[in-house]
């Protein structure tokens, strides 16, 4: 596997608009990161001010640029808004996997289907593009809805690894680690949105 962090990866369907995240999203996302403060409660870097969200932006595009995580820009095409963030993050193209990770999404695109639809675009290019044969996800032990919405999509848990990362707030979480494989892709591709 070989990620095109050089590219301007744009994915996109009917529902949802992926595009690479830029400095000037702190406008584009400021209303959805600052309309709750618990958007991230469950993460090490929250965004509820116009200088977290700035922090977090300027610290995603720089990720990018030194090759380690390539964070998108969520728009909710059916609502014409600016929805959140994911991000494609701790790439190995030796071993051929990557995460799909970092993604907060505004409460009032929340089960709406976004998120889904943002993950099925996110999982088709990596597994059909970048021919990968692992995408990992993770999450707060306590994250009920998080973790629910990766089996959901068709993640296989693999196992909890205990006080794993250190949230803003100095708490230490236990994260909950799943995955897809290649070899699994094509049956929970036919089945995403039924």
């Amino acid at each position: 596997m070989t990620f095109p962090f050089d590219e301007e990866i744009i994915l996109e369907n009917s529902f949802a608009l992926l595009r690479p995240l830029q400095f000037s999203d702190v406008d584009n996302l400021l209303n959805v990161a600052i309309g709750d403060k618990d958007l991230l409660q469950f993460s090490p870097m929250p965004v509820y001010t116009k200088e977290l969200l700035q922090q977090y932006i300027d610290k995603a595009v720089n990720h990018r640029q030194s090759k380690i995580r390539y964070a998108f820009s969520i728009f909710d095409k059916t609502k014409n808004a600016f929805a959140g963030s994911s991000s494609f993050l701790n790439i190995s193209n030796v071993d051929s996997r990557l995460e799909i990770g970092a993604t907060w999404i505004g409460k009032e695109f929340q089960k709406t289907g976004l998120n889904r639809n943002c993950k099925y675009l996110m999982l088709n290019y990596v597994f059909d593009n970048l021919n990968a044969d692992r995408v990992e996800f993770k999450t707060d032990e306590r994250n009920l809805a998080s973790k629910a919405a990766i089996e959901k999509i068709g993640g296989q848990f693999e196992g909890i690894l205990r006080s794993h990362t250190v949230l803003a707030n100095g708490f230490r979480r236990n994260t909950v680690y799943y995955s897809i494989l290649k070899n699994e892709w094509t049956n929970l591709k036919q089945r995403f949105f039924s």
